[in-house]
């Protein structure tokens, strides 16, 4: 079954010819559902027909490629999307291109990139960057220090990748081959485990990393619930404000776990904005015939992304969790 989640009319008639289309990989993840909320409201604003669509749980492929049969036949002008199988999509994708309809991939790059006409995203490697360089310049000692790794899952996505190989250049160790982690051999890193993004996950991944080196003192985190199950750990440990935490994402949760000391720091990302800037280029594409660009010295349309901690260092730029929770979502 593929449910419409939201349509918008137009409000101005010039653009009544133009309709944005916008598919998500579940509405469960309040990531998506700020980039609803960003589509959304843009659409309203520009005066244009908006329909969305998400898979019903996260990985479900054949949803989204219902989804975008069904706005390539309903004649869109372009197609939003954060695919829950990057590969796999290309063929629909590739449907809609020849029809004329601007596709824009949000978040999460299609493979190949080039199947999307544009990829609207955080700078992942910068945001691992922020939060590497901020743990160095608030550890006592970075050049002792004992780093774990909770990462995503073993197939080493390009997300984890970027954010973990960030981290490793803001902390100062060589990441060596930055698309792949595992083959550094710098001594202070106790090992990587995989967290499944999810809290129990990052529970049982700082546990292990725990036992393998007591003296470990520094935590990257793929994602905040990953850092909230790295807490619970290093609680029961009792090890409660020796380990440093630090995450990625931008969720209210974890601002406010940053606000309560559980999350040293973690880099906000902007799914709203990922949204409704792919809106206006839709638009902008519709009306003038021009793709959008990437950011000068990318290969990708950077969405921004800004460090969140409550403990600020000198040289690397920051707002407060009270900040923060004025902007994240979740």
């Amino acid at each position: 079954m593929l449910g419409v989640l939201a349509t918008v009319g137009p409000a101005n008639a010039q653009s009544d010819d133009i309709l944005v289309g916008l598919v998500v990989k579940t509405e469960a993840n309040p990531f998506f559902a700020k980039m609803r909320e960003g589509a959304s409201q843009k659409s309203a604003e520009l005066g244009v027909k908006f329909q969305s669509f998400a898979g019903k749980y996260d990985g479900d492929h054949d949803t989204q490629v219902t989804a975008v049969e069904n706005l390539i036949s309903a004649g869109a002008s372009g197609i939003l999307i954060a695919a829950s199988d990057p590969k796999a999509i290309t063929p629909v994708l590739e449907q809609a291109r020849q029809a004329g309809i601007l596709v824009i991939a949000l978040d999460t790059p299609l493979d190949p990139a080039n199947a999307a006409d544009q990829t609207f995203a955080t700078d992942n490697f910068k945001a691992g960057e922020l939060i590497g360089q901020w743990a160095a310049k608030t550890v006592a000692d970075p050049k002792t220090s004992k780093i774990g790794f909770l990462d995503a899952i073993e197939t080493q996505p390009t997300v984890d990748v970027a954010r973990d190989q960030g981290f490793m250049k803001g902390f100062g160790i060589d990441p060596k081959d930055p698309a792949r982690y595992l083959d550094e051999d710098d001594a202070r890193i106790v090992g990587h485990q995989w967290g499944q993004g999810s809290e129990e996950g990052g529970r049982t991944g700082a546990e292990n990393l725990l036992q393998k080196d007591p003296d470990l003192n520094v935590f990257y985190t793929i994602n905040e619930p990953t850092a909230a199950g790295a807490y619970e750990a290093i609680k029961a440990a009792g090890k409660d404000g020796s380990v440093v935490i630090t995450s990625v994402d931008g969720g209210c949760p974890g601002v406010e776990n940053v606000k309560a000391g559980v999350i040293g720091a973690t880099s906000m990302q902007y799914p709203l904005l990922m949204a409704s800037k792919g809106v206006e280029a839709i638009v902008n594409f519709k009306k003038s015939g021009e793709k959008p660009a990437a950011t000068a010295g990318l290969d990708f349309f950077d969405t921004g992304v800004t460090l969140v901690t409550d403990k600020p260092v000198d040289g690397v730029p920051s707002i407060t969790s009270a900040e923060a929770l004025k902007q994240c979502w979740g």
